[in-house]
This record gives C-alpha cells, structure tokens and sequence, in this order.
C-alpha cells in the first residue's frame, strides 16, 4: 500500500483511475513513466492525460526532477506525481520542479515520519536560490 505526500502530510490516495504503461495510454487514463522518458514523446497529448506518475527508481536518480519541469514548461497542467525512492530532505525540491504530491511505500513513511515531511512542506518560503536573488 502506498502513501501520498502532499502539502498537508500523508494523504490517502484518492485516485481510483487506471494507472497504465505509456503505450497503454487512453483518455482518462493515468500513466506511468519511467526515469528514462523523453517526455517529448507526450507532445500533442497532455491534455488527454489527467495524471502523469514519474518513477524514482533511487533517490539520487534526479532525471524525474527534470522530467517534471520538462512536463510543466510544455504546459501539463494536470496532476504530476512522483513515485518511488523519493526523500524526505527531496520534497521541496519535488515540488519546485513542478510535483504535486509524492508516493511513497509504508516502510519509507515508518523510516521518515510525516513530520520529516510536513517540515519541507513550506517549499515556497524556504528556496535557498530566491534568497540568492534578494
């Protein structure tokens, strides 16, 4: 069973769509993508896709970071969800990069509790580059 993380803290998931292989794709229809997509291969299709699901394979495999913001800078605007070896100490930058909520195992949630979680929810105001900028 998995747990979302989202803003708030843990989260049931509320999603009761398919989840499917890329090439198994259909309107309304979540997806999965491994670390290796080239989300340029969504091109022409995101607004048929309402959830996108990026796999983090490890958590120093940050291709999905950019996966995300590849995503947002085409102009995905429906819900982005990481999966997988995703940190604690990586959910603000999670969120940055364009993440709506974290997945992540009850083992990790027991390892890393939801106040690990809740004190990087304050993504916004805690941007080490912003306070670079003044």
């Amino acid at each position: 069973m998995s747990i979302l993380v989202q803003d708030q803290g843990f989260q049931p998931d509320d999603w009761t769509a398919p989840i499917t292989a890329l090439e198994d794709a259909r309107a309304g229809y979540g997806i999965d993508l491994p670390s290796s997509t080239d989300p340029v291969e969504l091109a022409g299709r995101l607004d048929n896709i309402p959830l996108i699901r990026v796999d983090f394979p490890s958590f120093a495999d940050g291709r999905g970071f950019t996966i995300a913001r590849q995503l947002r800078l085409m102009g995905y605007t429906g819900r982005l969800r990481a999966r997988g070896h995703v940190i604690a100490d990586q959910y603000a930058m999670a969120r940055r990069a364009g993440f709506d909520e974290v997945e992540i195992s009850e083992d990790l949630a027991a390892r890393q509790p939801e106040d690990q979680w809740l004190f990087r929810a304050d993504w916004r105001n805690h941007d080490y580059q912003a306070r670079l900028r003044g």
